[in-house]
C-alpha cells in the first residue's frame, strides 16, 4: 500500500467512523457507483457545503474498492453486503486517493504542492509495477498510459476536496489554470480511468467555464436530486440515533425537539428534509446543543456575503432570520460570479455554502445554530444599519418585559417604527413580527423562541420557553389595528398556555409563572401599546 495508491489511510479513518456510537450507514451510495465502473458516464463531482459527510463518504468508497485484505471486517454488516455484486468488487480495484486539501511541509508555491501529489503517484507505481520501466521524468498521466497499455490495469479515482488548493494563498490565475489542466490530462478521455468520483464545496464551473472537466456529471444539493440522501441526516436516521443517544447517556440534557430545531431544516432538490451530520454526532456525544458548524459566535462568513449589497438584502435579513421565506431565484451555477452584487447572486452563493437554503422556490435560515450567526453579524457589524440599531437594544426590550414595564417596550418599538426601514410600514402581522423578533434578539440567549407554535385552541405568534426553571415563560401575541387587551384575551380564551403543560414531558425546564405580552400597532395613530399579565401555569 502506497500514500496514494491503495492507501490504508482511507480504510483506517473510515473504521474509525463505523465504530462510533452515532455512526450512519450510507453504503448503499456503492449500488449506484459500482454500474458506472468502465461506463462513459463514469465522472461525478459531489458538491455539498463542509462538514456534510463528502469526506466520509470518500473514505467510504476508496476502502470499499482499493485492494487490501481488510474490508470484509467493515462492510460485511453494513448494507451494501446485500448488493448482488458485493463479493465481486470489494477489495479488488486500484484505487487512487487524493485529499487535495493536504500539503507538503512548508509549501509556499503551486510547484511544491502539485509535485507532491504527482512524485508520491509515481513511487507508489514504481513500486506496485516494478517490473515494467517507469520514468518519473514523463506525465503521471503518460505513466499510467504505459501501464494500462502493458498491463491493461485500470484505476479508480477518488478525489476529495478538490476545489481545497484554490483557497490557497500562493495561487495565481496562472497556478488555477495549470490545476485544471493537470485534472484534464490526467482523467479526460484516459482509458485507464474506471471510476472517478470528486468532492468539494463549489461546483467546476466557479473556476472554469467547464471544458476540462466537461466530463464530469455535478451533483449539488440544491438542485439535483440524485444522491441526496447520502449527505446529510434524515429524520428517521437522527430517530434512531437519539434513540441510541437515552440508551448510553446517564443524564441526558437534550430533547428530540431541540436537535430538529438545531440542526434540521436543510431542504434537498426532491423536497427532503436533512440535519447537519457533523453537529447532531458532536451535540450528540458532548450531551449539549450548540453551535458546532461554525465557531460559536462568528459571523464572518455570513458578513462576507451581504456587504455587497446591504441595502438590498436588509429587509430580507430582517424577515428571514424571523422564520420567514424570501422568494428568490437560484441558479445552478450564480455562485460563481467573482464579484456576488445582486440578491440572486448573493442567495445562490449563500445557499452553496449551506449559509441559508432552498425549497419551493425560496431560501430561507435553515435552524438554530445558523442562526447564531446571524445574531452575531446583526449585533456586530454597523453597516447593517437599522438591523444594528434594534439588535443592540433587544436586551433592553427583554428586561422591560420581565419588568411589565410596557412603558419601556412601547418606546423601544415606536424607537424601531422611527427608523428608516420599509418594512415597517406594519402592512400585516408578519412585519410586525420580524421587527418583534428583531428587538426581543437577545431573549434568544435565554429563552428558545418558537413562532406560530401550534398551542391549545390555535396557533401563537411567539413562546419563548426558558433555558432555566426560575426564569418566567413568555407567550407573546400581536395586533395590528387590535387592542393589546385583545391580544391578552386571545391568549387566555385560546389556552395558549396549554403548550407549556404539554411540552412537560418534552422539557424537564418548564416554568410556574408565564407572561402573556399583548403588542398592538394602529396603523390610523401609528402609535404601538403594550399589555402584560402574568398567568399561573398550574392555575
Amino acid at each position: 500500500m502506497g500514500m496514494f495508491l491503495n492507501s490504508i489511510e482511507p480504510y483506517d479513518k473510515y473504521k474509525t467512523i463505523t465504530k462510533g456510537l452515532y455512526f450512519v450507514d450510507k453504503t448503499e451510495l456503492l449500488e449506484e457507483l459500482i454500474p458506472a465502473l468502465e461506463q462513459e458516464q463514469r465522472f461525478f463531482c459531489i458538491t455539498r457545503p463542509r462538514r456534510f459527510g463528502k469526506t466520509v463518504m470518500a473514505n467510504m468508497i476508496a476502502s470499499f474498492f482499493e485492494k487490501s485484505e481488510g474490508g470484509s471486517d467493515i462492510f460485511d454488516r453494513l448494507k451494501i453486503s446485500e448488493y448482488p455484486k458485493y463479493k465481486e468488487h470489494l477489495n479488488k480495484h486500484d484505487v487512487v486517493y487524493i485529499d487535495f486539501s493536504e500539503m507538503p511541509k512548508e509549501c509556499d508555491s503551486y510547484k511544491k504542492y502539485i509535485s507532491r501529489i504527482e512524485e508520491g503517484i509515481y513511487y507508489d507505481l514504481r513500486e506496485k509495477y516494478s517490473d515494467l520501466y517507469l520514468k518519473q521524468e514523463d506525465a503521471i498521466w503518460d505513466i499510467f498510459s504505459k501501464i494500462f497499455n502493458e498491463t491493461k490495469k485500470k484505476f479508480i479515482f477518488v478525489m476529495d476536496e478538490w476545489d481545497a488548493v484554490f483557497h490557497m494563498s500562493f495561487m495565481t490565475e496562472k497556478n488555477r489554470e495549470d490545476y485544471l489542466l493537470f485534472l484534464k490530462l490526467l482523467l479526460k478521455g484516459q482509458s485507464y480511468v474506471e471510476l472517478a468520483y470528486m468532492t468539494g464545496v463549489l461546483p467546476i464551473a466557479k473556476y472554469s467555464d467547464g471544458s476540462e472537466l466537461n466530463m464530469f456529471l455535478e451533483y449539488n444539493m440544491a438542485t439535483r436530486i440524485r444522491f441526496s440522501e447520502y449527505f446529510g441526516f434524515s429524520n428517521k436516521e437522527v430517530d434512531k440515533l437519539y434513540e441510541k443517544y437515552l440508551q448510553n447517556t446517564k443524564k441526558p440534557q437534550i430533547d428530540r425537539e431541540g436537535l430538529r430545531e438545531w440542526y434540521d431544516g436543510y431542504h434537498t432538490a426532491s423536497g427532503q428534509r436533512l440535519y447537519n451530520p457533523r453537529s447532531v454526532v458532536c451535540a450528540l456525544s458532548d450531551n449539549q446543543l450548540s453551535n458546532y458548524w461554525v465557531s460559536s459566535g462568528k459571523y464572518d462568513s455570513v458578513f462576507s456575503y451581504v456587504k455587497n449589497n446591504i441595502d438590498d438584502v436588509q429587509e430580507d435579513l430582517v424577515l428571514m432570520f424571523a422564520g420567514e421565506k424570501i422568494p428568490s431565484g437560484i441558479e445552478e451555477y450564480a455562485a460563481t460570479a467573482q464579484q456576488l452584487d445582486t440578491k440572486e447572486e448573493i442567495y445562490s452563493a449563500m445557499v452553496v455554502y449551506g449559509l441559508l437554503t432552498y425549497d419551493n422556490g425560496c431560501v430561507f435560515i435553515p435552524n438554530k445554530e445558523l442562526q447564531g450567526s446571524y445574531a452575531s453579524m446583526m449585533k456586530k457589524e454597523k453597516s447593517l444599519g437599522y438591523i444594528y440599531r434594534l439588535a443592540n437594544i433587544s436586551n433592553k426590550m427583554l428586561q422591560a418585559t420581565l419588568n411589565k414595564d410596557t412603558d419601556t417596550m412601547a418606546e423601544i418599538l415606536q424607537y424601531a417604527h422611527n427608523t428608516e426601514t420599509p418594512i415597517l410600514s406594519y402592512n400585516n402581522e408578519v412585519e410586525l413580527s420580524a421587527i418583534v423578533n428583531l428587538v426581543y434578539l437577545s431573549a434568544r440567549d435565554f429563552y428558545r423562541i418558537e413562532r406560530e407554535d401550534k398551542a391549545g385552541k390555535g396557533f401563537v405568534d411567539f413562546i419563548f420557553y426558558p433555558v432555566r426553571y426560575e426564569d418566567k415563560g413568555i407567550i407573546l401575541e400581536l395586533k395590528v389595528d387590535q387592542t393589546p387587551e385583545e391580544a391578552i384575551k386571545q391568549i387566555k380564551e385560546k389556552d395558549y398556555i396549554l403548550r407549556f403543560k404539554g411540552k412537560l414531558g418534552e422539557h424537564r425546564q418548564c416554568p410556574q409563572n408565564i407572561l402573556a405580552v399583548g403588542i398592538s400597532y394602529d396603523k390610523i395613530t401609528k402609535k404601538h401599546t403594550c399589555k402584560i399579565e402574568e398567568l399561573l401555569i398550574n392555575s
